[in-house]
């Protein structure tokens, strides 16, 4: 029985995620938007792509209004796409319909909206998983450390940095890596 249990435990808390396709290029990728369409990558080859996993109640929840700036200063050069997670503390609660209304209403943010997924652990999102392996995005590994951390994406399809949270999108180290 101690066995068995033992085994069961292992199983539950130590197995790796279920093996799943994960594309070779962001380009191949395409994410439920929250009002229940499609983001289609391919749609932003020759962009830079911003993807930051965002919380409607988190500390770093006012990053919405600087990544809206952001957008709509470099639109013709970069998108920015967010990524409801409720993985860390249960920072992000809501509904997908709870998030845009949120969204719209307090910070009237117009760049791509996902539908909300995880970021970490066994049910990480594809996407997070190409972003946190170099074993699929071929540059870095990484960690989701918590709410609004941002991977950048170059113009052609590679991951460029990773900026931790704490990290505002109009920093200037964002800023130089958006517009060299």
């Amino acid at each position: 029985m101690m066995l068995t249990t033992l085994l069961l435990f292992n199983f539950l808390f130590f197995a790796p995620a279920p093996k799943e396709d994960i594309p070779s290029s962001i380009y191949d990728f395409k994410v439920t938007s929250l009002d229940g369409g499609e983001i289609d990558f391919s749609a932003f080859r020759g962009k830079k792509i911003l993807i930051v996993n965002t919380a409607s109640k988190c500390g770093h929840t006012p990053q919405y209004k600087e990544l809206e700036e952001i957008y709509q200063q470099y639109k013709d050069k970069l998108v920015v796409v967010g990524f409801p997670a409720n993985d860390f503390m249960s920072q992000e609660p809501g509904s997908n319909e709870e998030i845009a209304a949120f969204c719209e209403k307090n910070y009237g943010v117009t760049f791509p909206m996902a539908a909300k997924i995880s970021v970490k652990g066994r049910k990480m999102a594809p996407i997070y998983r190409w972003l946190t392996n170099k074993d699929y995005n071929g540059v870095q590994s990484s960690s989701v450390k918590w709410n609004f951390q941002k991977y950048l994406i170059s113009e052609t399809g590679t991951l460029i940095a990773v900026f931790e949270p704490k990290i505002k999108p109009t920093d200037p180290e964002i800023i130089a890596a958006i517009n060299p």
